[in-house]
């Protein structure tokens, strides 16, 4: 039986990005329908959408207002809009915790991106992935301000990481640099929206795609690298 192909994902991304999460579950899709023929080795990294965000956060639906210059109405439509696409994907961006729902808020991830990179360069890349999920839930479907540095170690520690290094990566300026350099990387390969996922560095696919876009997208690479 012939192995499939492993293809090396390189994905800028944002955990307080739908589209990203979005883009990730067709992606998964994708890669569902060609088991057996492709498989992938994904590497997340640095993009914030919001590095000026101050520590307090900002609720969602006047971020979106006042990012993008659309009333209030509009933002509801805009968040209506990611939610089906979002379903569709396979994955979810609603609310499943108690009652009452605190606020939908966006915060600053630097340090979440700390911790990401951290993850994959120390424990590797399928532990980094399952940091990066576990950080989505957090934020869409918690709702939990993953901003805050105690609510990042106590994620971290529920996907199987160690506080203690976990703590000390945060404090690390080490990580810090790595996630500039992996913003700068970006800037370099003119990523100026997430989801941006490169394919073997050689092939960009920007924004959150369909499964067919990626399934086709991942064929034609696969045909061209050599064996």
């Amino acid at each position: 039986m012939t192995e499939p192909r492993t293809l090396t994902i390189d994905i800028w991304s944002d955990v307080m990005c739908p589209w990203c999460l979005v883009g990730w579950g067709n992606l998964r899709q994708a890669l569902d329908s060609l088991e057996g023929e492709i498989a992938a080795n994904l590497r997340w990294h640095a993009f914030e959408l919001n590095p000026d965000m101050p520590e307090e956060g900002e609720e969602r639906t006047a971020h979106i207002a006042r990012k993008y210059g659309r009333t209030l109405e509009q933002s509801r439509d805009v968040q209506g809009q990611m939610r089906a696409a979002a379903e569709a994907a396979g994955v979810s961006l609603d609310y499943e915790g108690e009652e009452p729902a605190p606020d939908a808020m966006m915060w600053n991830t630097f340090a979440a991106h700390k911790l990401l990179v951290w993850a994959g360069e120390v424990h590797g890349h399928d532990r980094q992935t399952a940091l990066k999920l576990a950080l989505f839930e957090a934020h869409f479907n918690a709702r939990r301000p993953i901003g805050e540095r105690d609510v990042l170690l106590d994620v971290a520690e529920e996907t199987g990481f160690d506080r203690e290094a976990a703590g000390e990566a945060l404090d690390s300026k080490e990580w810090a640099h790595k996630v500039r350099a992996e913003e700068s990387a970006a800037y370099d390969l003119n990523v100026t929206g997430v989801p941006a996922m490169v394919v073997e560095n050689a092939f960009m696919i920007p924004g959150a795609q369909s499964p067919q876009v990626y399934r086709d997208a991942l064929r034609r690479v696969a045909e061209k690298i050599p064996t």
